[in-house]
């Protein structure tokens, strides 16, 4: 009788409740009683694949090298093309491509998503990606930044230059940047380690903008900013704690 009782719990719940604990998602305690399994049982399995090495998702890798090079270059191609993995996007496709590529894996088939561990490991393995911040880019100007246009641009300038030989201190620099009402940080998405702009792409238009605009000449010589106002009438009041010397508008 006492054998039956010990043998009243799945196996597959306990395999879950090993990933979760494996994964931080919970503790010895909490795991055992969401799965109804032992934690004597439980605590004696882990203990068990850890001297072993046993993978769970995160110690050795699942892929092979030449699988996860691929998963790399898709995550890194994504990215270029503004589409960026986050977490759960990597998490959800390496556990597909497990699943697709017939591959034995210890993923959680409850959430069909690879475990935190296997992205650290992944990680480790692979250096040039790595977590990053995007900004926010608007799918005109995705759509406008390709090679013809820059190359036209490029041209002209160098056309101008030529034209009128202007002196450096008379060559500026311009860039405008809107400061929204309604600001959203992107979620981290996964990108190549050293690029200075990690973009994704986003609605164009998120709540009213103050547009600042700046410039500064080639000697590195700043001149005020000019702010542009989203309303009808001038208020002075708009001006205060702004630089010295800025302009503003409406």
């Amino acid at each position: 009788m006492a054998s039956k009782k010990r043998q009243q719990w799945d196996e597959h719940d306990m395999r879950q409740a090993i990933e979760n604990v494996q994964d931080h998602s919970m503790g010895f305690k909490l795991a055992a009683k969401t799965f109804n399994v032992p934690k004597t049982t439980l605590r004696r399995r882990l203990a068990k694949q850890d001297s072993s090495k046993v993978n769970l998702g995160g110690r050795t890798a699942i892929f092979s090298k030449a699988i996860e090079e691929e998963i790399a270059g898709y995550i890194i191609d994504m990215e270029t093309r503004f589409f960026g993995l986050t977490s759960k996007d990597l998490r959800r496709m390496v556990f597909e491509v497990a699943e697709k590529n017939k591959i034995e894996h210890r993923f959680n088939r409850e959430t069909k998503m690879a475990g935190w561990k296997w992205v650290r490991g992944f990680l480790k393995r692979n250096p040039r990606i790595s977590l990053r911040s995007p900004e926010s880019t608007s799918l005109a100007r995705a759509q406008a930044f390709n090679k013809p246009s820059i190359q036209a641009y490029f041209n002209a300038l160098s056309n101008t230059l030529e034209q009128y030989n202007f002196p450096p201190e008379n060559i500026f620099n311009m860039d405008e940047s809107g400061l929204t009402t309604v600001q959203k940080k992107c979620q981290k998405i996964y990108a190549s380690k050293g690029r200075k702009q990690v973009g994704a792409l986003s609605s164009a238009e998120r709540g009213q903008h103050v547009a600042v605009v700046c410039a500064m000449n080639v000697m590195g010589t700043y001149i005020p900013p000019a702010l542009i106002y989203p309303r009808q009438r001038m208020n002075d009041e708009l001006r205060n704690g702004a630089p010295v010397g800025s302009i503003a508008f409406v």
